[in-house]
């Protein structure tokens, strides 16, 4: 069992606690308008190939300073859950704290085992009207909503992140329909407002691609505030 890999990053603060080791793996079958890594898009272009124990071996060499835990992101690890299954063992069997960060889309009996070993999921609610979250990613909204609800049944802590784009993501009414609904949950531990920002517009455009939100500018500082108070006001735990 091999996992397409696009990159490592060992000194990790943003995702998850404590100071991380990040495996970006290959393969979305997500297209987000404001992607900044659509590099990772396609499995084969993957920079690395590596089984379950040479990626541990890797994070077995900076354990000394990575204090929080190993965090699986992507592209979407969810895709190759076998491969992540099988490091996330060994890191339990090593007492690691294990996070993946998903958008939640896919939703197996595999992923289901991969739950058990996994102590915190990062989820990517990217917006609760379905007609504009498939604008926003070219898929259905329906499956990460059903992940979300299976992650409260099984009582996962999660940590929800929210990215803050001007005219696509900031509507009032779609922020508090968006905080009304994840409020019913009870295994939410934090919620994290993500501003947009154009800093992967290069890759698109060294592979040719359409970036549509490029006269798009940073959400303003009053926005992302009112972002969070709408939050706050159904007792969500907005991290600032």
């Amino acid at each position: 069992m091999k996992g397409y890999i696009h990159s490592f990053e060992s000194f990790g603060t943003k995702d998850g606690p404590g100071i991380r080791f990040v495996i970006f793996m290959q393969g979305c079958p997500l297209r987000c308008l404001y992607c900044h890594n659509p590099d990772t898009w396609k499995k084969d272009d993957a920079q690395y190939t590596l089984t379950a124990q040479e990626a541990f071996d890797e994070i077995e060499k900076v354990k000394s300073f990575v204090r929080g835990g190993v965090t699986v992101s992507g592209g979407e690890p969810m895709l190759q859950a076998d491969f992540v299954l099988e490091l996330f063992r060994l890191c339990k069997a090593d007492n690691i704290h294990t996070a993946i960060d998903t958008s939640g889309f896919l939703l197996n009996d595999k992923i289901k085992e991969l739950l058990n070993y996994t102590d915190l999921v990062l989820l990517d609610v990217k917006h609760i009207d379905p007609s504009k979250y498939k604008d926003l990613t070219a898929v259905p909204l329906e499956p990460t909503l059903k992940f979300l609800s299976f992650l409260s049944e099984i009582k996962k802590p999660v940590w929800l992140r929210y990215v803050l784009v001007p005219n696509f993501t900031d509507d009032e009414t779609d922020l508090h329909n968006w905080a009304k609904h994840v409020s019913q949950y009870t295994n939410i531990e934090r919620v994290d407002i993500l501003p947009f920002h154009q800093m992967g517009i290069h890759k698109w455009q060294q592979m040719g691609l359409n970036y549509k939100l490029q006269d798009v500018k940073s959400p303003s500082p009053e926005i992302v505030k009112k972002a969070e108070q709408i939050f706050e006001e159904y007792n969500l735990p907005v991290s600032k």
